[in-house]
């Protein structure tokens, strides 16, 4: 992708006091990257050359070429003999360019050792490093995906080419902008080769052997933003996103259960399998999960009715095994609970042993025998073994109060019935009390509104009659909206007031039901008495007092009463001496407990004998 030379946003145009102000500040506040990454693989043509630069002599050499006089850190010349004429110095032997083999930058023996910089020859420039002993080139923040460099202090007579000759050697180049200023930006194909650009940073350029102004110049290499740098970043991150997406999938995918097989259909050959398999208790579980599959599809029809109905008949014969699983996990579970208490007794026990012998080792008798040392050691384990105690002492009789609380569950569990009525009751009446307070607390709110319109209103007298209009519709509105709060309040008050005489009431017919209940239970227990008298007598009893206690029970259990003849067959099965005159004489003498009434109409008019003991209690 080749850049868009017509945005100026891209490429920002600098010039030589901007490039001096962007070195200057980037040198004070940026740190420098490292840029040793693949600058060892760039490599010359066969006429490179490369000159070790780890003493000052060969710098001066250097410089000598420039035409310059070498000039160490406080600004005195590094060697009182150097002589411009002769353009080199006594004692350093010339190289030669055409030694094969020798790469445009040595690979470092190790980390630890500084990357030396040499002299680079091209075939129409020549570049010198910079003085080793100067701080490395400062350079901006690297933006992401960076592929684009500025280059600047190029030479004035510098061209494309010229560029290309010298950056081309660190990579692919994929675009090249020239400014008519000696500064340029440069695209790479890679991001790798940006960092064998910077390693050119601070290298002096001289074009052929000329030392003409134009033809000389101080390279400074930085980083540069692009959008086609940064959209290319984007788009690899977006693509690093899928994959990694696509990775998780696979994982949660291999690592995610099978899903369970298919239901098959409903046919008679599956049906007959099925009825099989609900019948083990080990195919229970799967067999079920099928037939309810079949039911929620709608595979029952009048053909299939029975075998569905025999399939569910079988479904229900295990309620019976299933009953007895849980009851004998709910015994095992009693089991293991009745185990650890008894463990944990027996811990306990043994605790209060070991905290005996600590107590008895405490005594006088005992103590001062100790050194200081066994007494520290001593006073130490009993206050462990004490806590330990009290720790499984409190979670014994954590257990035991949970048992007590369970068996009072247990008991209490038909109170809440009995209070149903009660409980609704006050439910009601705190729902009510709880309206009547929302509606006093908005009754507040519109009364404050009222006032907040009287008084602006009072205040701005001289306000058109528009807003006076306006003003005077929203006091009106709110006036009946009081007026209809007021009311609902009143209603209210009236409901609570009647709820609460209400509850009053139940209350005291709660009072009341209770001791007829318990009257109820006194007569019943002397009924059942009298009956269980009744059943020991084998013949019919002779005294009146026992008859009335036979045909009350015979007429307690019959409500819609009983006609004299089925009295008197009850009777003479105990007794055949008992005629039908002796039972209604005895009926007729107690009409509090006993009475007659006529059942039917016309011709199936009939007599029946009513039990009527209880009506009097009723009425107390």
């Amino acid at each position: 992708m080749f850049l868009d030379f017509g945005r100026k946003s891209e490429y920002p145009e600098e010039t030589h006091a901007a490039r001096g102000e962007h070195a200057n500040s980037t040198q004070k506040g940026l740190k420098c990257p490292p840029r040793a990454d693949g600058i060892c693989n760039m490599a010359m043509d066969s006429n490179s050359m490369t000159m070790p630069m780890s003493d000052p002599n060969a710098w001066a050499a250097a410089m000598n070429n420039l035409g310059m006089p070498p000039i160490g850190m406080t600004g005195q010349p590094l060697m009182p003999d150097f002589d411009p004429n002769l353009g080199m110095m006594a004692g350093i032997t010339p190289m030669n360019p055409m030694l094969p083999g020798l790469g445009m930058v040595p690979a470092p023996l190790s980390q630890d050792v500084p990357l030396v910089k040499e002299i680079i020859h091209c075939k129409t420039c020549t570049l010198f490093p910079p003085n080793p002993n100067l701080p490395p080139p400062a350079t901006r923040d690297r933006p992401p995906g960076c592929k684009t460099v500025f280059v600047g202090g190029l030479p004035e007579n510098a061209n494309e080419q010229l560029i290309m000759e010298v950056f081309g050697q660190c990579g692919d180049i994929n675009a090249i902008r020239k400014s008519k200023k000696n500064f340029c930006h440069i695209r790479f194909a890679e991001e790798f080769t940006v960092d064998k650009a910077l390693f050119l940073s601070g290298y002096r350029i001289r074009l052929g052997s000329s030392t003409d102004k134009k033809d000389t110049g101080r390279l400074h290499v930085d980083f540069a933003q692009a959008r086609d740098d940064l959209y290319e970043w984007e788009c690899h991150q977006r693509m690093l996103a899928r994959e990694e997406r696509h990775r998780r999938k696979i994982e949660e995918d291999r690592f995610r259960p099978p899903s369970p097989p298919p239901i098959v259909h409903y046919s008679e050959h599956e049906c007959s399998q099925l009825g099989d398999k609900i019948k083990d208790d080990g195919k229970f579980a799967e067999a079920v999960r099928v037939l309810l599959t079949w039911l929620e599809r709608g595979e029952v029809n009048r053909r299939n009715a029975n075998n569905f109905y025999s399939m569910i008949q079988s479904s229900n014969s295990h309620i019976r095994r299933l009953m007895s699983e849980k009851s004998q996990h709910e015994k095992e579970m009693e089991e293991a609970k009745e185990k650890f208490k008894t463990a944990l007794a027996g811990i306990l026990a043994q605790f209060e042993q070991i905290v005996s012998v600590f107590q008895a080792a405490s005594k006088q008798k005992a103590w001062d025998h100790f050194s200081k040392a066994q007494r520290k050691n001593l006073d130490m384990w009993r206050k462990q073994v004490e806590e330990i105690r009290n720790m499984h002492n409190e979670q014994l009789m954590g257990i035991r109060r949970e048992e007590e609380m369970e068996m009072s569950d247990d008991d209490m569990e038909d109170a809440p019935d009995s209070k149903d009525s009660e409980d609704s009751g006050v439910s009601q009446v705190e729902a009510l009390k709880e309206e009547n307070d929302s509606l006093r607390c908005q009754l507040d709110a519109y009364r404050n509104e009222v006032e907040l319109l009287k008084q602006e209103q009072g205040k701005n007298q001289p306000i058109r009659s528009e807003e006076d209009s306006t003003h005077s519709q929203q006091l009106s509105f709110l006036q009946q909206a009081l007026q209809g709060m007021q009311k609902q309040l009143l209603k209210m008050r009236e409901d609570l007031k009647q709820r609460e005489a209400e509850l009053e009431k139940s209350s005291d017919d709660k009072q009341q039901l209770n001791i007829q209940v318990q009257n109820l239970k006194e007569g019943l227990q002397n009924l059942q008495n009298t009956h269980t008298m009744q059943v020991s007598v084998t013949r019919f009893p002779a005294t009146s007092a026992q008859a009335t206690w036979i045909i009350s029970t015979f007429l307690h259990v019959h409500p819609f009463g009983a006609s004299i003849e089925y009295i008197c067959s009850y009777l003479q099965r105990l007794d055949t001496k008992i005629n039908h005159a002796e039972v209604e004489a005895l009926l007729s003498r107690l009409p509090c407990t006993f009475k007659q009434e006529m059942t039917g109409v016309g011709a199936s008019l009939e007599k029946r004998w009513n039990f009527c003991g209880f009506q009097g209690i009723k009425r107390t």
